[in-house]
């Protein structure tokens, strides 16, 4: 029998559920919905977030050829390091159209993401001092590779990026590759004959960065899209492991004045900046934030809290490497880079940090779902993936 497919609106109720999918479900039998989990709502009774956990992590599984492959893939990272970095690098053209963020690129940068944007005619324009001051650009390569520094993480760290096509291509990764030399990816991992079976299709391709990033020590994100949440859930839900988030706001002040500080000033900066997005076990308090990044009603208290302490500290001594005191004459000098990025303005994810706060969204009443902007809101969750 073939499944009827559907979609329902975001942050979708019990109630809402019942009224729009269960009479599809009563007559066509079988119905598919697309996009479910992060559309479902935030908030619900205790049993049924406990039977979202079970669907999430227990039921929902990989087909066993992007399992046996993702699973290949950790075993040859594994044989270049015991420990290793997964960074989820969100940096394609078109998302960084959609942003309406700036990357001193000059006119060739505005004609370029310019012509993107033409795509969505009700494309909200956006101001890219105002996007980047709220945390809503994504970081550059580079500014990734200097926050780890900053947090301690030597040269010497290998570290797998998942992305995809990444604006400015090789000459916008060479910063990330100065700072990390060991820098891997599915596709020098593995040949193109081994990875012919998932090539022509984006979503297998993504299926085994997601397996990689799972199993990773320390999991980066530079965007916090909805990819970057759920990992960061379902590391938390499997006995915790790090996850990086840059504390978008506070550290775009810091890349624009970097020229203007010594290395100790802003490795410190960076330091103090990132308490509280380092993706440590009680960071964030059970019931704050989007339910698939802090599964917490799932989530069994098996350790007291100096024991998830002393697991965590074990963790992070593993992984990172040198004190960033000692790092000083690696850091990149103005000379590596080129003019415009040295001026790039970052910042990191606003819609986590509201989400943290619990101002963003919406509370799920009928009503306000039908006030929701469905082209925008649809447009945004592309990006978000």
């Amino acid at each position: 029998m073939k499944p009827y497919n559907m979609r329902v609106p975001r942050k979708c109720t019990p109630r809402c559920y019942e009224d729009r999918v269960l009479p599809v479900l009563n007559k066509m039998k079988v119905v598919q919905l697309g996009k479910f989990d992060y559309r479902l709502a935030n908030r619900l009774d205790t049993d049924l977030q406990k039977l979202r956990c079970r669907v999430n992590y227990h039921a929902l599984k990989f087909t066993d050829t992007i399992h046996q492959m993702g699973e290949f893939l950790v075993e040859r990272m594994r044989r270049k390091s015991n420990h290793f970095i997964a960074l989820h690098l969100r940096f394609e053209p078109d998302m960084l159209a959609f942003s309406g963020c700036y990357y001193g690129g000059g006119e060739k940068e505005r004609r370029e993401l310019g012509a993107i944007k033409k795509r969505w005619k009700k494309l909200h324009k956006r101001n890219p001092d105002k996007e980047r001051r709220q945390g809503r650009c994504p970081l550059t390569p580079e500014e990734v590779g200097l926050m780890l520094r900053a947090l301690g993480f030597g040269k010497d760290v290998h570290i797998y990026v998942a992305s995809g096509e990444v604006y400015g291509g090789e000459e916008t990764l060479a910063p990330l590759k100065t700072l990390f030399p060991n820098f891997h990816s599915k596709e020098t991992i593995a040949s193109k004959e081994e990875l012919a079976p998932f090539s022509s299709f984006s979503s297998r391709m993504a299926a085994l960065d997601f397996i990689v990033c799972d199993e990773s020590d320390v999991f980066v994100t530079n965007n916090n899209g909805n990819m970057a949440k759920i990992l960061a859930g379902r590391r938390r839900y499997f006995g915790h492991k790090p996850t990086i988030r840059p504390n978008a706001k506070k550290l775009y002040r810091l890349f624009m004045n970097r020229d203007n500080m010594t290395w100790e000033e802003f490795a410190s900066r960076i330091r103090t900046h990132q308490i509280g997005f380092m993706g440590e076990p009680n960071e964030v308090r059970p019931g704050r934030g989007e339910f698939h990044e802090n599964p917490s009603s799932c989530i069994c208290e098996k350790f007291n809290s100096k024991e998830r302490r002393d697991l965590e500290t074990t963790i992070s001594h593993e992984i990172v490497m040198k004190n960033s005191r000692r790092d000083t004459v690696e850091v990149v000098t103005d000379e590596q880079f080129p003019e415009d990025e040295q001026d790039l303005a970052d910042t990191d994810d606003a819609e986590n940090q509201n989400g943290l706060q619990g101002k963003s969204s919406p509370n799920g009443t009928d009503s306000e779902l039908g006030l929701l902007r469905a082209e925008q809101l649809e447009l945004e969750e592309r990006f978000l993936d």
